[in-house]
């Protein structure tokens, strides 16, 4: 069976590995990287240090507006999957090139089979919500990581081709978790100490483009009295530095350092006594590494990590987050809510039996 697997952002990178092992046992993938994330420390790095294959096609979309950069994204597929002409197209999760993928796909009457199908944080200013539902809408396999996402996709009609799988992340987090504890050297690096930290991501275009929300969170993360470690997106590097945000953190404990590899970001996330995050992904790790989430959002579409008692929604409330960051504290574990860690064979042999 040939598959055509298309991936563009570094989640993505990581959800595709575990699965693109279990196909690539008895069928032939091609991989296409739309190059969304293109710069080294959010793409290459992922490639080489987790052993994911070489691209087959690297389309070199890069940034852009929303709809410039899907329209390019779906000219490029559609030509690709015009040349390869394959059995089925696998997309992952909610970015514009899940959307792109989706689209092309289908108007060119090619299965398509998204990998965490059914979420929904219900709002619909965020960009990737609506490229879920339409991804969604157009799929013959929905591959569900909770219960939660097909109720969801129920409530909406869709109940044909719908699996409750489990979570490709939960498997990829237990393969590469023990490596990241034994090979990576980032405390050392950093001269942290284990639990000696906070870990901040921010990279969604609600904070990052919101010059207020942005100067409200890095005064709260300057206002703490805990160091806070700071992987910067590329786009966010750029903000604070075109507007002067980054002078807000100087003097304080927050350290800006560069966006790190998969492993050594896990080290972190194991290792850090709460995680601050606009991600979807991160907010998971931090559930998996059994980490206090304090999610810098209105809404979610992790709902169950907020439900079982680790995760708790703040957005840009100033004070609301200073005071979760001294007081937020779950007790015991967390539940297992993501699957057994065998996703991706169920994915390929569901997929490869279609």
């Amino acid at each position: 069976m040939n598959i055509v697997t298309i991936v563009g952002a570094r989640p993505q990178f990581i959800k595709s590995l575990p699965v693109s092992n279990e196909l690539r046992k008895s069928n032939r993938e091609i991989l296409v990287h739309t190059g969304q994330h293109y710069d080294r420390n959010m793409s290459d790095i992922f490639f080489e240090e987790m052993g994911i294959p070489k691209p087959d096609y690297n389309l070199g979309v890069g940034s852009g507006g929303q709809g410039e950069q899907t329209a390019r994204m779906l000219s490029k597929i559609e030509a690709v999957l015009l040349d390869e002409k394959p059995d089925a197209v696998l997309i992952y999760g909610d970015t514009n090139s899940t959307l792109a993928g989706a689209l092309a796909a289908a108007k060119l009457h090619i299965p398509v089979a998204h990998v965490e199908a059914g979420l929904r944080s219900f709002d619909k200013k965020m960009p990737e919500e609506i490229n879920r539902i339409v991804a969604d809408h157009v799929s013959d396999l929905l591959f569900c990581p909770t219960k939660t996402a097909v109720d969801n996709l129920k409530n909406e009609g869709i109940t044909k081709g719908v699996e409750l799988v489990g979570d490709v992340m939960y498997d990829a987090a237990l393969h590469f978790g023990k490596l990241a504890e034994e090979k990576s050297r980032v405390l050392e690096e950093l001269d942290l100490a284990p639990k000696g930290y906070l870990l901040a991501t921010i990279h969604r275009s609600a904070n990052t483009d919101n010059i207020d929300n942005l100067k409200a969170l890095l005064e709260a993360f300057a206002e703490s009295d805990r160091v806070i470690v700071f992987p910067v997106h590329p786009r966010t590097r750029k903000v604070l530095a075109n507007t002067g945000l980054d002078s807000i953190i100087k003097g304080s404990k927050v350290r800006l350092v560069d966006p790190v590899g998969y492993i050594d970001f896990l080290k972190l996330e194991n290792n850090a006594v709460k995680i601050l995050t606009d991600s979807g992904g991160v907010q998971k790790e931090a559930f998996f590494a059994a980490v206090p989430c304090i999610t810098l959002r209105d809404t979610t579409e992790w709902v169950e990590t907020v439900e079982s008692g680790w995760n708790i929604l703040v957005h840009v409330d100033k004070d609301l987050l200073l005071k979760q960051i001294a007081e937020f504290n779950p007790v015991g574990e967390p539940a297992k809510l993501f699957g057994d860690g065998k996703a991706s064979f169920y994915i390929a042999q569901r997929l490869t039996s279609a």
